[in-house]
């Protein structure tokens, strides 16, 4: 990725934006206060050089014709996980592995712009490190973790911090790089993403990858990045899609779920946002089977106000094939209800 940000829209609050200007990492302040009676105290400097050691020599930094990025070992025979954005339009890389300033020719395996993921492998694989993956859906608000990447080209850079807040919803705009989209579940930190760590990690204090860090929020007053609002794929949805394309070169089950329609954000009467408009729909797909047409806006999502459509992307981020959504639409004069049940997007 290109080591000047991109700018991308989250779905946070009114307004927020996001960077993935080649780059994410994440994990801010490192000033903890007294324990309270009872609790455990929190780890040592020395603890944190040890997972740091641990962590380090599994995170790469990836070179494009974009730019630059980091990635994460998956194994021994050279699969890397990264972002999509990282690998961009390129299908040759050249890899740099830690301790070794030698750059390694690497090749796309696939990449899944829709979770914003990518598999490349390195040819040369002595020396490489695996990383140890935890279980991403045990990480709770206020764990410690570590971010590992190679902001700006700083290779093997680590910040720390805190998680945030879990099962986030955040909708990148589309770019030249690709697609609009939305990652559902992400794990916001509080630590600034800058250019160049897209793809790295986000351990525990085990030293278990937990996330992969992809963008930051910016101020919707100058676009200056927003302090302390970063956000990581989480580890095992990086995982599973990597996996399927290390296995078949594409991805074969999404997991997520679809309307099967085309929509597109509207304005209201007054020029703000008046809701999600379809614009085509799939034949025997979920919108048609449900009665919708081209022309109906989409207003709420069980009960959840859809402004635009990213708005509504976030909620079908956040929902699962086979669910069934109550849709609140307007039709001309008409307000109606409409039962969907959703699909599943179709894989890669």
């Amino acid at each position: 990725m290109a080591m000047t940000g991109r700018v991308r829209r989250a779905g946070l609050a009114a307004a927020t934006a996001v960077v993935i200007g080649g780059s994410g990492v994440a994990v801010g302040a490192t000033a903890f206060g007294s324990p309270a009676a009872g609790s455990p105290a929190p780890a040592s400097t020395a603890t944190y050089a040890s997972v740091v050691r641990q962590a380090l020599p599994a995170v790469v930094l990836i070179r494009s014709g974009d730019g630059l990025g980091s990635g994460v070992v998956l194994d021994r025979s050279g699969n890397i996980v990264t972002n999509a954005h990282v690998a961009g339009n390129s299908s040759t890389f050249k890899v740099q592995v830690a301790g070794d300033p030698a750059p390694r020719d690497a090749r796309l395996v696939g990449t899944y712009p829709v979770d914003d993921l990518a598999v490349i492998r390195v040819e040369n694989t002595s020396g490489l490190v695996p990383a140890r993956f935890g279980d991403s859906a045990k990480a709770q608000t206020g764990d410690v973790v570590l971010a590992v990447g190679n902001p700006l080209g700083l290779s093997g850079s680590v910040t720390s911090g805190i998680v945030s807040a879990t099962d986030r919803a955040v909708t990148e705009p589309s770019t030249a790089g690709g697609p609009a989209t939305t990652l559902p579940g992400a794990i916001q930190t509080s630590a600034p993403i800058n250019p160049g760590n897209s793809g790295g990690a986000l351990v525990n204090t085990s030293g278990e990858v937990i996330g992969i860090p992809t963008l930051a929020a910016t101020s919707p007053q100058g676009g200056a990045q927003a302090q302390g609002i970063g956000f990581a794929i989480p580890a095992n949805l990086a995982r599973d899609i990597a996996g399927q394309i290390i296995t078949s070169g594409h991805v074969t089950n999404s997991h997520r779920a679809t309307l099967g329609a085309q929509v597109d954000s509207v304005a209201s009467a007054d020029g703000g946002p008046g809701g999600a408009m379809i614009i085509a729909v799939t034949s025997a797909g979920p919108a048609d089977r449900a009665g919708l047409r081209p022309g109906d806006v989409i207003q709420e999502a069980d009960g959840t106000r859809t402004a635009d459509r990213p708005a509504l992307s976030e909620v079908l981020a956040g929902s699962h094939p086979g669910q069934r959504l109550t849709l609140t639409i307007t039709r001309g004069t008409q307000h109606l209800t409409v039962p969907v049940t959703l699909g599943e997007l179709p894989a890669s």
